[in-house]
């Protein structure tokens, strides 16, 4: 049915998302769900539709990095850091929730975020000032992410947030035990600059992200423990967030999200997920994210080889992440947008039903 429909744009994911949260709501016999996403999609909307104009007055323009597909230049003067708009209200949201449920988990999940939103915020505004395409160096940014990630690992398994049990379905796990300690750190970190990776055509990050929190979101539900109910609805909020700064951020994108955006989604997908246990269904889930990560890898690693065995570097793919290989084939960006989206919808849907009859 997906596959079939030709054109598969901002309002089709939106009205597809709307709806599959509406079936959610009845079947678990709660709007709030349908609520929630509601009220932060607008909250997402109206916050980017007005931040726009004071980031083009600050003038916080995008450099575009000089390795990248030549016909991404035009984009040259896209106003960027719009991962403002996204990540504030939600930290807002969970202080609230923080302070009114007086609960630690969320409180070192708001401390986490925090802390991976700075960095992008960073590495942004760097970016921005030395007119330069990167702004943290690389080494930096991944030591500040490595803190985060640790402190966050650390605290959490010291108050039992993080089990080492990892959760297949209801009736088998995987015993990591001390080997969860650089699983959880793979996860923090991986996944959110595999979202940053992701982050390179007009509405891929945000419209994937979108799907995702509503595909982790979902799966907590059907834990059916009610401690884990909140993390549902942050999943949720998250969701209409995403797609109400995708109403701006799809193509021609009028505006980007930029790292301050990117890694902070990955942040809260892969912290909420090590909470919850739903650490094997965000793998499905995110398989978008961790494919265009490990193209990355594969690239660098297969050019590094062949240099040292043949004294000249090869490539796998015309350029990573793997959507630019895609670009350089001559696919237009609107229609690998919309390929990616389709497939993370399908990986959701196979997770949920992988969820169901394990």
């Amino acid at each position: 049915m997906i596959g079939k429909i030709k054109k598969f744009n901002f309002k089709s994911l939106l009205i597809l998302n709307t709806f599959a949260l509406i079936a959610t709501s009845y079947i678990f016999n709660n709007f709030i769900f349908i609520g929630v996403f509601t009220l932060f999609f607008f909250i997402s909307l109206l916050a980017t539709k007005n931040g726009l104009e004071k980031i083009k007055q600050l003038n916080l323009i995008q450099n575009i990095r000089t390795e990248g597909p030549s016909n991404h230049y035009k984009k040259s003067d896209t106003p960027t850091m719009g991962g403002i708009f996204l990540i504030i209200p939600f930290l807002i949201f969970l202080l609230i929730l923080s302070i009114n449920l007086s609960s630690l988990k969320l409180f070192i999940l708001l401390l986490t975020i925090f802390g991976f939103f700075i960095t992008g915020f960073l590495d942004d505004y760097l970016s921005v000032r030395n007119k330069e395409n990167t702004g943290l160096k690389p080494k930096e940014k991944f030591t500040l992410q490595s803190i985060i990630s640790i402190i966050f690992i650390l605290l959490a398994y010291k108050q039992n947030l993080i089990n080492p049990l990892i959760t297949v379905s209801d009736s088998w796990g995987i015993n990591m035990n001390i080997f969860i300690f650089p699983i959880s750190f793979l996860v923090l970190v991986g996944i959110s600059n595999s979202v940053n990776l992701t982050d390179g055509l007009d509405g891929l990050a945000a419209g994937c992200s979108g799907i995702v929190f509503y595909g982790l979101g979902t799966e907590i539900l059907m834990k059916e423990q009610q401690e884990l109910f909140i993390f549902s609805i942050l999943c949720f909020s998250m969701s209409g967030i995403c797609l109400g700064f995708l109403k701006y951020n799809s193509f021609p994108a009028k505006i980007f999200m930029g790292d301050t955006g990117s890694l902070s989604i990955g942040a809260i997908l892969g912290s909420i997920a090590l909470l919850t246990n739903s650490v094997f269904t965000l793998s499905i889930f995110s398989g978008i994210f961790i494919i265009e990560s490990l193209s990355v890898i594969i690239q660098v690693g297969f050019f590094k080889i062949t240099k040292k065995l043949f004294h000249k570097g090869k490539r796998i793919f015309l350029m990573a992440p793997l959507h630019h290989h895609f670009e350089l084939k001559g696919v237009k960006e609107q229609k690998i947008v919309e390929n990616f989206w389709k497939i993370n919808i399908l990986l959701v849907i196979l997770g949920i039903v992988l969820k169901i009859n394990l």
